[in-house]
């Protein structure tokens, strides 16, 4: 059974960043939130944990590594050691943090732009520089990641590859030997490989996620993933998200930060992500089908009304990356669409390969998704 969206007027009262941001009349699909009521587990704990007074520091409990470990295997056949996660608040955080074990200052740290944007951002901040590797435009087989691209950086002195694993904002879901080449690069060249899987959880049934750590001995002993229920759950505001290893050589890395690395966990986000990784499957499963539903839905009315509008349907996420070029709405789309009320983020920010493209949210009712399709093309034709 498909989880339906909250009606605007109810998701209206929402505080997080996706409802005040822009006034009432533009239909916001830009941030990465969904439009979905909160599971129900979920909310059942978080409820529980209020009544109990349960709102102090993070203490001794292993329920939330337990919990992933259990999940992992389920979905993705993968053996977790529950000793081996450890929590901290975001993904962002984990990606800083595993950088700074794996590189010196001045190190190069290699992306496959277009990609998530706090990328460009959290390499200088764990004291790296970045290497753009751009994913390669294969007509026959889409966008992928460029292979010899990444050996010539790796060979060029690069040490660490931060891997988006599902890739955003393409949603596109790496195949298990590229991920087994790109260890095989690391390992041959002496780089980390981190990898951001926070989308993982968002693999529709036309694809299979493979985590990174499982791919071969060598991504076993030089790599670190970075995992959270924010994204699958729509979480981000309860900040809690896990540092994944699989060697023990990298396991006693990881162990070394500051101790204020994992207290800085949310109580509250510990106890959510619990409850979604041990209990949220059937609302996960729901949520997903809407997700589809919703991606097949936004290539039909681009087809109909849009189709100079270039999209490559994903096989993750929910998010759309969508070329504008054809018609001719300049470097930034998002500026002509937010004119026509719908705000979307731009390619731009995503990296220099990102001109002419938008990002779109599609996480919402099919009659949001549907005004929102009609208000471009309108835009479009009178253009």
């Amino acid at each position: 059974m498909q989880v339906v969206a909250d009606p605007l007027a109810e998701l209206r009262d929402r505080t997080s960043e996706k409802w005040p941001a822009f006034p009432p009349d533009v239909l916001p699909l830009f941030v990465a939130e969904m439009d979905y009521p909160l599971a129900e587990p979920i909310a059942e704990a978080l409820i529980a944990a209020v009544r109990r007074s349960d709102t102090g520091y993070i203490g001794p409990d292993d329920d939330v590594q337990r919990a992933f470990c259990a999940f992992a295997h389920r979905h993705w056949d993968w053996t977790v050691q529950p000793d081996r996660v450890t929590t901290t608040t975001d993904v962002s955080v984990v990606i800083v943090e595993a950088l700074r074990l794996v590189i010196r200052p001045g190190d190069g740290v290699v992306i496959n732009p277009p990609v998530y944007p706090p990328f460009f951002d959290l390499i200088p901040k764990a004291s790296g520089r970045v290497v753009e590797v751009p994913l390669a435009d294969e007509d026959d087989r889409g966008l992928r990641l460029d292979l010899e691209g990444i050996e010539r950086a790796f060979a060029a002195g690069a040490k660490a590859f931060l891997l988006c694993n599902p890739h955003n904002p393409l949603g596109l879901v790496h195949s298990a030997a590229e991920l087994r080449a790109v260890a095989e690069l690391a390992d041959r060249y002496g780089v980390a490989v981190v990898s951001d899987e926070i989308h993982a959880p968002l693999t529709h049934s036309d694809a299979t996620f493979t985590p990174y750590l499982t791919v071969s001995e060598a991504a076993r002993r030089h790599g670190i993933a970075a995992h959270s229920a924010s994204k699958a759950w729509n979480l981000a505001g309860l900040k809690c998200a896990l540092i994944v290893t699989a060697h023990d050589a990298m396991a006693a890395r990881t162990a070394t930060p500051p101790k204020e690395v994992e207290v800085r966990t949310s109580l509250f986000g510990r106890i959510a992500t619990a409850a979604a990784l041990s209990s949220g499957d059937e609302w996960r499963a729901g949520m997903l089908s809407s997700v589809e539903a919703s991606r097949h839905l936004l290539g039909d009315l681009l087809r109909e009304q849009l189709p100079d509008v270039v999209f490559r349907q994903p096989h993750a996420s929910f998010l759309a990356w969508l070329d504008f070029r054809q018609l001719g709405w300049g470097d930034d789309p998002s500026a002509r669409a937010l004119a026509a009320k719908v705000a979307l983020v731009p390619g731009t920010e995503f990296g220099t390969q990102g001109r002419g493209f938008v990002r779109l949210n599609f996480a919402c009712s099919p009659e949001v998704l549907t005004e929102a399709i009609e208000r471009l093309a309108t835009a479009a034709r009178t253009a």
